[in-house]
């Protein structure tokens, strides 16, 4: 029997009056596990060299001495980038603020409306040559040096003001009540202003909550429609696809392969589900276990199975060598992962997807798409082209090719 999980501290806010209360600077993650604000900085997490660990063990020693130290509820929150000499920002904050999930007569937020200002935006690269991309990804896939290698793109978006970070991110977790809302401060020296990390991802990287260990990945994906009849047919295309349902299964079985390693227990299901966010439907499969070591942290975990291959690819050191070849700009904190981890070990980690870097004037926003088999390079700019509307709605810009 799995043993009961740690107290926590009794949620004391309102979910809206959190969001309203963020702050450039400030942690935002919000789940069904409830909305979670942290401020200032009590100590940082040093970034490496890592241990056996990773950055897990790193904030295990920072937990423990905040606790020392008489913190009376240590957390390490943040943000780590998605290459493996990728920058990373995790802290100890010095207030954290929770408040439930269960939002039965929580005070209305006001949707802000979105900036409304010419924006100019840079294609990074151009969908043309994204689209050779894929066809690089596909002469290597056939050559039998990978099964699978995720691309990604960008957008660079600049304003002729600042960008309101708080409306941007209010307007994000509104639009999708079930995603992973969160916001993290990413700013790094040369910086021209505070560089904020935020999005709502529809991706739960890792969970861990007491005993129970959670994971979800997403894999196989087809853009959303506004008519009803056009969605029946595309989900059931999306169970019924070989291609796809190929894809899901490699990022499925690697987790569970990961899993498998560090749980007493694991639980797959045979099939994925079909899950939709506001712009897509995924195909979805929650993977569940029982934690073997309770010195495992949540942060461990993430460490353990990032990067999947949702977001990187099959096997994974030739997908992320395909990927520095192939994708002209570094990714940053895309497809990283945005969490925190308590002393208790007990945490949350989420996908960074749907996301952007905001800093000053400028917003940097990702989509990818797994290349598998069968993959149409025109198909995965259409793909990449409706992963973009999370954020470009959000920021008030029409669709862009």
């Amino acid at each position: 029997m799995s043993s009961p999980a740690p107290v926590r501290p009794s949620p004391e806010h309102d979910p809206g009056d959190l969001l309203a209360a963020y702050l450039p600077g400030s942690f935002l993650h919000r789940s069904a596990r409830g909305t979670l604000l942290a401020d200032g900085v009590h100590c940082t997490v040093p970034s490496g060299p890592d241990g056996p660990g990773g950055p897990g063990d790193a904030a295990a020693v920072a937990l423990a001495e905040a606790a020392a130290a008489g913190h009376p509820d240590p957390m390490v929150v943040g943000a780590i980038g998605f290459a493996p000499d990728a920058p990373r920002s995790l802290h100890v904050p010095a207030l954290v603020r929770r408040a439930s999930p269960d939002t039965a007569g929580a005070r209305p937020v006001r949707v802000p409306e979105p900036p409304g200002q010419d924006w100019a935006v840079r294609h990074v690269p151009a969908p043309e040559v994204y689209a050779d991309g894929v066809r690089t990804a596909l002469g290597m896939i056939g050559e039998g040096r990978l099964e699978k290698v995720v691309l990604a793109r960008a957008l660079e978006l600049t304003s002729p003001t600042p960008v309101p970070v708080r409306d941007l991110l209010t307007r994000l977790a509104l639009a999708d009540p079930a995603a992973y809302a969160f916001a993290a401060d990413v700013t790094a020296p040369g910086d021209p202003a505070p560089r904020t990390l935020l999005g709502a991802s529809p991706e739960l990287l890792v969970s861990r909550e007491g005993d129970t260990v959670v994971a979800n990945p997403l894999a196989g994906s087809i853009p959303r429609s506004a008519d009803p009849a056009e969605n029946r047919a595309r989900i059931a295309a999306l169970r019924a696809s070989a291609k796809d349902q190929a894809e899901h299964a490699l990022v499925a079985d690697r987790v569970v392969e990961v899993l498998r390693g560090l749980c007493a227990e694991v639980d797959a299901p045979v099939e994925p589900e079909v899950i939709g966010t506001a712009t897509m439907w995924h195909l979805s499969s929650r993977i569940t276990g029982r934690i073997a070591d309770r010195s495992v942290s949540a942060l461990h975990l993430a460490h353990a199975l990032h990067p999947t291959p949702a977001v990187c690819g099959v096997p994974v050191p030739a997908a992320r060598a395909a990927i520095g070849a192939i994708e002209p700009a570094d990714r940053g904190y895309y497809s990283g992962m945005t969490g925190w981890v308590d002393a208790d070990g007990d945490g949350e980690w989420v996908v960074a997807i749907r996301s952007a870097e905001v800093c000053d004037r400028t917003v940097r926003v990702f989509a990818g798409a797994g290349i598998v088999a069968g993959s149409d390079p025109d198909a995965e700019v259409a793909e990449t082209r409706a992963k973009f509307r999370t954020l470009l709605r959000a920021i008030g810009v029409e669709a862009v090719a």
